[in-house]
């Protein structure tokens, strides 16, 4: 049975991660400040720590593991990361995170380390066009990313790589594209666009209207969450450990995924499109490299995954009001 570690389970991602990995037969330790928010987590284990203290991630690290996967970070959607007011914290915090995880990766001989990198490594000068931005991995460099978040995690990839230059840690590195799915946050101020969406239609009076930051002209692609995790054991169980998307290529405006999720509600409304923070005019994951050197593509379509988070959202609200 392999031993895997998991920091940031108690995040969206990192508690469905757990789910897959226990299922599979790991003996599965969960590392986070807080227990996850929607469900109980299924690790043998969870410790309830913060990463950003060295002797924390030391004491989680103990005793070695087959395969840790780094996904704590401070992140939130377009009104957590694009509006200025969280960028120390996020810088900060993150940082101390990484810088940790890599000495005590190498300190306890961890065999295999996943880090959560993310598509806002891009540069914001490649993603104007809104219906032809350019996201293929080597794009990255000349490095101009649209927000101190996209910095940091541009920071983490070569502070891992160089750990596995210099002292042979063995890295894997996925390019995170709008990851979403039931059990995100959908509420709150760090919510991201599917679930806020989700959240804003469910809300509305049947013949009402829904604010969308921005002109709606902006887009982007999402995966779902199920999708995410195929992508990752398929790079973990592989050998290539360059920085890779793990993305959808089906692109979407922000009014054409609206008009999407007010269709499944089956209500009449209008959008109203608000100032806002919205981040580059366009991306997309750029599959290219993943389908060579991995020969993985995602398969289902955005509609299937917006159904099931959108009925997710939906009960959670319900749930909210009183009987």
């Amino acid at each position: 049975m392999k031993k895997a570690i998991v920091f940031g389970a108690g995040g969206f991602i990192g508690n469905h991660l757990v789910k897959r990995l226990k299922a599979e037969g790991n003996y599965v330790v969960g590392v986070d400040l807080k227990h996850p928010q929607f469900s109980k987590s299924l690790a043998n284990e969870f410790i309830t720590a913060d990463l950003r203290i060295a002797a924390n991630v030391d004491n989680a690290l103990q005793g070695g593991a087959d395969e840790l996967y780094q996904l704590a970070a401070d992140m939130g959607g377009a009104g957590y990361i694009f509006t200025g007011d969280n960028d120390a914290n996020v810088m900060h915090n993150s940082a101390l995170i990484n810088l940790h995880t890599a000495e005590m990766a190498v300190k306890h001989q961890v065999k295999k380390i996943f880090y959560s990198s993310s598509a806002c490594i891009y540069p914001a000068f490649n993603q104007t066009d809104p219906t032809n931005p350019l996201c293929s991995e080597e794009s990255a460099y000349p490095a101009q990313p649209d927000s101190e978040y996209g910095w940091e995690k541009l920071f983490s990839e070569r502070l891992f790589l160089s750990f596995q230059r210099n002292y042979g840690l063995d890295v894997r590195i996925a390019r995170f594209h709008n990851i979403f799915g039931p059990e995100s946050e959908w509420q709150g101020g760090k919510e991201k666009a599917p679930a806020a969406i989700c959240r804003k239609v469910a809300q509305a009076d049947n013949s009402g209207e829904i604010e969308i930051w921005g002109s709606g002209t902006q887009t982007r692609s999402f995966l779902y969450i199920d999708e995410c995790l195929d992508g990752v054991r398929k790079l973990m169980d592989s050998r290539f450990s360059e920085p890779v998307n793990i993305g959808s290529e089906e692109m979407i405006s922000i009014n054409n995924l609206a008009k999407m999720v007010i269709a499944l509600s089956g209500k009449k409304l209008n959008i109203k499109n608000i100032e806002g923070p919205v981040g580059v005019m366009g991306r997309n994951s750029d599959n290219r490299l993943i389908a060579a050197e991995l020969q993985w593509k995602p398969t289902a379509p955005l509609l299937e995954g917006m159904k099931k988070t959108y009925v997710w959202v939906n009960a959670q609200l319900t749930a909210q009001v009183p009987q």
